[in-house]
């Protein structure tokens, strides 16, 4: 008897702790801020607007404060240049008037400390990127610095003694907007090996920059995943990570649909609309894909609402109770004016139809922003 109860205690004991386990974001992986710098940079890189100005929101909602992201998105213009690094600016502009004006208010950061400007700006920089690269830089010099003289001189004094010694960022996050903004543009694997190897230098480890090219793949696409994970596994000496066909994606019933551009979700959300409200039936009904991590914000339907699970994994949860894990096969009714959230779990994609009951009873009234300890629950 004492033995079969060992062995239930055992067991109990180590499913509990599966389960402890589950519930939280892995010791080594990147956190919540860092993945949202990733998304901010590469999107600022690409130029999607819409997809940035869900980015944003997602960071501010992650405790990024404002100084900050836009320190992200200065680094970003010596990779990916002034236009689209102005254009991140004015997305971001637009984030910060709308949530000021649903009554969000921001961390504003600490301020960036004046740069020590003793010393050669060159030899500065020249130390600065020493420290990066964890050797002295030597002789010979790189082809391109003997072919062009200037441009040694500019990448020194400007990239790593203007950008690098402002204290907005660390070393590593720096590193993070560079690689996430390398995988954007292309032809740049070179480029991407150094900074990718210089990102291990500043204290990032393997398991976070494989982490780095799954948000790439969730933020991009397969085709940048795949180039960026072929130059990781090179700087890794392993096959640290190979990107997966979208299987799901293609078995899907119904199509994937637009990104959605809306200030109420947090990630990346695709919609295609099925049913279009009428007075005859009094619903609506749309097919909503969210990438991993992604989710509404708290939210009201004075008609109801009937969830259909079609694929992955997700999360639910009506306020006042647990949140709820949904899979594929699941049917969610929430009954009219209850309050509520829903999306995807953080390692997984999910796709629903979401059903309007009741239209005629009025649309749905969109509250705060889920926060990070309340999803991950």
């Amino acid at each position: 008897m004492k033995k079969i109860l060992s062995l239930v205690l055992f067991i109990g004991i180590s499913c509990l702790g599966n389960l402890f386990a589950q519930n939280q974001p892995p010791a080594n992986a990147l956190n919540p801020q860092q993945k949202s710098i990733v998304a901010i940079a590469a999107l600022t890189a690409r130029g999607d607007l819409p997809g940035l100005k869900i980015e944003l929101n997602k960071g501010l909602d992650a405790g990024l404060s404002i100084l900050k992201i836009k320190e992200c998105i200065i680094h970003a213009y010596a990779y990916c240049g002034f236009p689209r690094s102005i254009r991140g600016f004015q997305a971001f502009m637009e984030v910060l008037d709308d949530r000021k004006s649903r009554g969000i208010a921001d961390i504003m950061g600490v301020a960036t400390s004046p740069v020590n400007q003793n010393g050669s700006k060159y030899e500065r920089g020249k130390a600065i990127l020493n420290e990066l690269v964890n050797a002295p830089q030597g002789r010979p010099q790189p082809g391109y610095a003997v072919f062009a003289p200037v441009i040694d001189t500019f990448l020194k004094e400007h990239l790593f003694a203007d950008l690098f010694e402002r204290n907005a960022l660390t070393y590593a996050e720096r590193e993070l907007v560079t690689v996430s903004v390398l995988s954007v543009i292309g032809g740049a694997e070179p480029m991407l090996r150094s900074h990718l190897s210089i990102c291990l230098n500043v204290g990032l480890n393997s398991e976070q920059l494989i982490d780095f090219i799954q948000i790439i793949q969730v933020v991009l696409g397969k085709n940048e995943a795949e180039k960026a994970a072929f130059v990781l596994n090179e700087v890794l000496g392993k096959t640290a990570i190979v990107i997966q066909p979208e299987e799901e994606a293609a078995k899907a019933a119904f199509p994937k649909g637009e990104q959605v551009n809306s200030p109420y979700f947090t990630g990346t959300v695709w919609l295609q609309m099925l049913v279009g409200a009428d007075t005859t039936f009094n619903i609506n009904a749309g097919n909503v894909t969210f990438e991993p991590g992604a989710r509404t914000h708290w939210h009201v339907h004075p008609g109801g609402q009937i969830l259909l699970v079609t694929s992955g994994n997700g999360r639910y949860q009506e306020f006042g109770k647990p949140v709820m894990k949904i899979q594929k096969g699941d049917v969610i009714k929430c009954d009219p004016n209850v309050k509520h959230w829903h999306g995807a779990a953080p390692d997984s994609a999910m796709s629903h139809i979401a059903i309007g009951t009741n239209q005629n009873r009025g649309a749905v009234k969109w509250l705060e922003a889920v926060k990070e300890e309340e999803y991950r629950q």
